[in-house]
């Protein structure tokens, strides 16, 4: 699926089961708790805390799918294109850090 496939199926699935969408700033706020979300899968997958019963509630891949989602509510929302804004900050990720990763010694271990 293409980021606008993505897009129009999120705008599709608001428009048939979402009756509408959240406001921009109550989606910012979703999005917010969404990541947190991941974050805690994070730490406690790959970092130092240890699970407790109700972390198995939360898995890796439906946390990351649903801050996705509301990034896309977001998109949608304010009229940015996905495809359009990646593909600007793919260039200018390659013009500004073009050597500056390939000079850094603590990536080269």
């Amino acid at each position: 699926m293409t980021l606008d496939e993505v897009q129009q199926t999120v705008d599709n699935w608001i428009k048939e089961y979402g009756v509408r969408y959240f406001s921009e700033l109550t989606n910012t706020a979703c999005l917010m708790e969404e990541v947190g979300e991941l974050a805690r899968v994070m730490a406690r997958k790959y970092g130092d805390q240890s699970s407790k019963q109700s972390d198995l509630q939360y898995h890796l891949e439906d946390e990351m799918a649903d801050v996705l989602w509301v990034l896309v509510c977001l998109a949608n929302q304010t009229g940015v294109n996905l495809t359009e804004a990646f593909k600007k900050n793919i260039e200018k990720k390659t013009k500004r850090d073009a050597t500056r990763h390939l000079q850094n010694d603590k990536l080269q271990k």
